[in-house]
């Protein structure tokens, strides 16, 4: 799972998805709850990073005993079920998450290190996600809002080392979670193929893909070469 990334700005966004710049203030790191940008067909736009259920009463959405819900994250495997996503998934409600870099907690030496990744090529990552508007029943407000969709990554010699391990589960039965980068020539099937076709998008990238390193250059020294 994500919760932090770097948001690209919107004239790269717009050079690089051929869309008009999103309109709407967002900052250079996004956490859950905050406004980021996204592309949907034809359009890119500033939404809330944090899907608003339907049946929500406001733009915070809470569970029945009051605890704030997490909706940044969607898992694929729910997308079809959940209350939360099941209507937009249906719907084709997908996009596009426009990001410089994103961090994850690697727990490879025991601790919690915060590490980044930013795509090999040097452009922006292009993350998959799922998205939707809510209507303020008291003002009539129209909010957008948007989750990063995450796949299983057990297994992967890179995702596989982020995130808490459980020592009482084996290593495949760990459900490591990493968000879905979508290369160019699939974005068109992402925002606008049929579910089947953007089901088959969703899959576990390969180590090529990344640069990555502490997202604090001073804890380098602290760490042993983990990969070239």
């Amino acid at each position: 799972m994500c919760n932090l990334y770097a948001p690209s700005g919107p004239e790269k966004i717009s050079m690089r998805f051929a869309v008009g710049a999103p309109v709407g203030n967002y900052a250079a790191s996004v956490a859950p709850g905050k406004p980021g940008p996204i592309v949907v067909p034809g359009r890119a736009l500033v939404a809330q990073w944090g899907l608003i259920p339907p049946s929500a009463k406001s733009t915070v959405p809470t569970l029945p005993n009051g605890q704030r819900m997490s909706t940044n994250n969607a898992r694929r495997e729910r997308l079809a079920t959940a209350p939360t996503y099941r209507t937009a998934w249906a719907r084709g409600q997908r996009c596009i998450i426009p990001a410089n870099s994103y961090d994850e907690p690697y727990w490879g030496t025991g601790k919690n290190i915060w590490w980044r990744f930013w795509p090999a090529d040097g452009e922006a990552w292009a993350l998959a996600g799922i998205w939707s508007e809510w209507t303020d029943p008291a003002t009539g407000e129209v909010v957008p809002s948007y989750s990063m969709i995450t796949q299983n990554c057990d297994g992967h010699p890179l995702l596989g080392l982020m995130h808490k391990p459980d020592p009482k589960l084996p290593p495949d039965q760990q459900d490591k979670r990493a968000v879905v980068p979508l290369a160019p020539a699939d974005w068109d099937q992402w925002l606008g193929g049929s579910i089947a076709q953007a089901e088959a998008l969703i899959r576990v990238p390969p180590v090529e893909m990344f640069r990555h390193g502490p997202a604090d250059p001073a804890q380098c020294a602290q760490l042993p070469l983990l990969w070239a």
